[in-house]
C-alpha cells in the first residue's frame, strides 16, 4: 500500500510542478495608453457619425427609397439663351488676350423667363467688370469654371432676386 500512496504523491508533485497554462504577460503602460486613446477616438467617431446622420438630416441618405413610389413630377425647365460676351483679360505687359463666354440661364419657373429676358442687359452690365478683371491664370484648371459660375450666380441673384435664376449653364469659355 505504501507503494500506491507514494506513486500518487509523486504524480501529484509532477502536476503541481508543471503548470498547465502560461501566466498572462502584463501589458506595458505605453501600449495600454495607446489602446485607451484608440478607444476614445473610435467613440468620438461613432458619436460624430451619429450627430451627422441623425441631427444634421442626412438620415435620408441611408433609408432606401421605396420602389413603389411614383417618381416626382418635375417642371419643364426653361432656358434663356444669352448672347456671347467677349471681354479683354487683364494681362501684364500689354498683350491682347480675350475671353469669349457663352452661357444660358435656367429660369426658376417658366413664367419668369420673360422677366429674365427683360433684365438681361442689366445682368450683362454687371458681369462685364468681373470678367474684365480676370487674368489668364484665373482660368486655369477645372475649379476655375466653378468659381466663375459661382460669381456669375451671385451677380444674377443680386439683379433678379432669389428663386428667379435656378442655374447658369456655361456652354463655352474660350481664352484667345
Amino acid at each position: 500500500m505504501d507503494d500506491v500512496i507514494e506513486a500518487k504523491t509523486e504524480d501529484e508533485d509532477e502536476d503541481q510542478a508543471t503548470p498547465t497554462a502560461e501566466p498572462a504577460r502584463a501589458v506595458p503602460k505605453r501600449r495600454r495608453l495607446w489602446l485607451i486613446i484608440a478607444a476614445i477616438v473610435l467613440l468620438a467617431a461613432a458619436v460624430g457619425g451619429y450627430l451627422l446622420v441623425v441631427r444634421a438630416g442626412y438620415s435620408s441618405l441611408f433609408t432606401p427609397a421605396s420602389p413603389s413610389a411614383p417618381p416626382a413630377e418635375t417642371e419643364a425647365e426653361t432656358y434663356v439663351d444669352v448672347p456671347p460676351i467677349t471681354v479683354n483679360l487683364r494681362v501684364p505687359g500689354g498683350q491682347a488676350r480675350f475671353l469669349k463666354l457663352r452661357f444660358m440661364i435656367v429660369a426658376g419657373q417658366a413664367e419668369q423667363a420673360d422677366a429674365i429676358r427683360a433684365r438681361l442687359p442689366i445682368l450683362l452690365d454687371a458681369l462685364q467688370p468681373f470678367l474684365r478683371e480676370l487674368r489668364p491664370e484665373d482660368l486655369n484648371g477645372s475649379a476655375a469654371v466653378f468659381r466663375i459660375k459661382e460669381e456669375m450666380m451671385v451677380r444674377a441673384r443680386a439683379i433678379y432676386g432669389d428663386g428667379v435664376v435656378r442655374d447658369l449653364l456655361i456652354q463655352d469659355l474660350v481664352q484667345q
